[in-house]
């Protein structure tokens, strides 16, 4: 007797993926995740960077941190197949931190992608940084550079909240609005994560999609679990 060639961790499998998959494919821009810190805190913060080109890959991410409020903390958790570089500047002007006065910080943070490493079609990559203290005030645009192998770079530093490109942005003692791009993607080691913004038909569809999938699974794990005991006969 003929034995299906469905298994039950190809169907389980199908299902997860399928799952995961309508989330990540509901919102393709840079973004920070859950988007809020809590002033003083020093927060551990992942940026999500997605390729959204169908012919280049993205090698390159540049991130630039606030000159007048700028971290004096910037640590940034290595990335296989990227290296990170923390540029620092002098500021503009002196900052007082606490109890330390600042005449240079880090004013961007800059992830290349080594020969093979880069982030191709239909991928995303995480970058975890470490920022502190986190400064007392309403919030803080992390405008991000995304460079691509074909030489083109997108550059998410948009605010208004109609914004083709959006920027990132980290809030801190304003309420990030309910459908803002931007606190999408950094996880708080000071607070539990939240859930990713999202328009009401983004998140509808990512539901709707995230079901079909887990739908898929348990069918397929019926009908491997039938083809076999068909073969034990």
């Amino acid at each position: 007797m003929k034995r299906s060639t469905i298994g039950v961790p190809t169907a389980i499998g199908a299902g997860i993926l399928l799952a995961v998959a309508a989330p990540l494919s509901a919102s393709a821009h840079v973004t920070i995740d859950p988007g809020q810190a809590t002033a003083g805190s020093y927060a551990v913060v992942t940026v999500r960077v997605p390729n959204e080109s169908e012919t280049a890959s993205t090698n390159r991410v540049e991130l630039t941190l606030p000159t007048d409020t700028p971290f004096s903390s910037v640590r940034y958790v290595p990335v296989a197949g990227w290296s990170a570089e923390l540029v620092r500047e002098t500021l503009p002007e002196p900052v007082t931190v606490g109890d330390t006065t600042l005449t240079e910080a880090v004013t961007s943070v800059v992830w290349t992608a080594d020969a093979g490493s880069e982030i191709g079609r239909d991928e995303l990559q995480l970058f975890p940084l470490s920022l502190g203290p986190v400064p007392d005030t309403g919030s803080v645009v992390l405008a991000t550079a995304q460079g691509y192998t074909d030489g083109s770079v997108v550059d998410w530093d948009e605010t208004d909240d109609a914004a083709e490109h959006p920027a990132p942005v980290l809030y801190i003692d304003d309420a990030p609005p309910a459908n803002h791009h931007g606190a999408a993607a950094v996880t708080l080691e000071a607070q539990p994560a939240q859930a990713t913004p999202a328009t009401a038909a983004d998140d509808v569809l990512a539901r709707v999609l995230g079901i079909g999938g887990l739908v898929v699974g348990a069918v397929g794990v019926v009908l491997a679990i039938a083809s076999r005991r068909k073969a034990v006969r």
